[in-house]
């Protein structure tokens, strides 16, 4: 466990969990491993990290985000697990994550090419659960960032992992120039100060507040959660309004690049199994917009799959059906490439 003041915009409080998951709240646990590239043991080099990620996580999205955007798509390497966990059949019983490249989906009646077996500790192991195991954690949550060195895991805090990405990314071994290289976290702090507050705020809002409703058993609990993101949704379409192209203005940011797995997944996926049904994305123009935008960047469409998000979040709901639609007003992810569906 780290020993780092927890920070609102990447950890929620544990102050009365057990209490507040008895009374139907959705408490998000915290990561365990929080070492970071740049640490004495954990040097930047070329080809020494690897990631381990499910496609439908939203929290691993936003690595293969900073991967795909920092051009370390070449220096990191990545194994995809399937979107669905383990189930009752399996001998190692429910709710592990699993590298199962030949299993198939139900949505598509076919295996997903995304996936991969698990290609960097030199084991093959099958499950996420047993990288851990082999440190001595009983953690199983996905990403991971692992030195394929050391056999040893680095971080599996995907809000930390994204900004040492970041920091590193030429010693990495970025294939961006550093000119045309996005810098998430600018120097100037004021920047800085911007991007913390909206983190915060889209963290707790947003990122989170989208669990704290969908997997949330208590009706006031669902409500109040349900009514903060639809408010922050509502602060967001009105920062954008002065035409800025990202959140805080002509440079795309961290603070775009964790929003964006969220709203990504919300007309498709969220309306439904969140119950975040008071609108869609595609209701506020400034944000459709800058959803598009974001989507149009180099690296961000190839970063994700809508099939895996449908397979993973469906797949486990209570009969396993895995919904077909949206088709209006087109299908999805066709529809982020076309931002004049905002003007309706």
């Amino acid at each position: 466990m780290s020993d780092k003041t927890p920070d609102n915009a990447v950890e929620e409080s544990q102050a009365d969990a057990a209490g507040r998951r008895a009374r139907g709240e959705f408490v998000r646990g915290v990561s365990g491993f929080r070492s970071a590239i740049g640490d004495r043991e954990f040097p930047p080099e070329p080809g020494r990290y690897h990631l381990f990620v499910a496609l439908n996580c939203p929290w691993c999205h936003r690595v293969t985000l900073a991967r795909n955007i920092l051009g370390l798509q070449n220096a990191v390497t990545m194994d995809i697990a399937f979107p669905g966990r383990t189930d009752e059949a399996d001998p190692e019983g429910p709710n592990f994550w699993q590298f199962a490249p030949d299993k198939i989906a139900s949505l598509t009646g076919a295996i997903l090419p995304e996936c991969t077996h698990e290609t960097a500790t030199g084991q093959g192991y099958r499950l996420v659960r047993d990288i851990y195991r082999a440190e001595g954690s009983d953690e199983k949550s996905v990403p991971v960032l692992y030195d394929k060195r050391q056999k040893r895991i680095v971080s599996n805090e995907s809000a930390e992992i994204i900004r040492m990405l970041n920091a590193h990314a030429l010693a990495l071994g970025s294939d961006s120039q550093d000119a045309a290289r996005v810098d998430l976290y600018p120097a100037d702090r004021n920047m800085r100060s911007e991007i913390d507050t909206l983190n915060e705020q889209i963290y707790q809002a947003i990122n989170n507040g989208a669990y704290k409703a969908g997997f949330s058993s208590d009706q006031s609990v669902y409500a109040a959660a349900f009514e903060a993101y639809f408010n922050m949704l509502g602060k967001l379409e009105a920062r954008l309004d002065d035409g800025r192209p990202y959140l805080t203005g002509d440079r795309f940011t961290e603070a775009d690049l964790r929003l964006f797995p969220t709203l990504y997944r919300h007309d498709p996926v969220y309306t439904v199994r969140m119950k975040l049904n008071g609108a869609r994305i595609v209701d506020y123009p400034n944000l459709w917009r800058w959803l598009c935008r974001v989507h149009a960047l180099p690296g961000v469409a190839a970063s994700n799959s809508l099939v895996h998000c449908r397979q993973g979040y469906f797949g486990r709901s209570w009969n396993g059906v895995v919904p077909l639609g949206p088709f209006r007003p087109m299908p999805y992810p066709q529809a982020y490439d076309h931002p004049e569906l905002a003007d309706g």
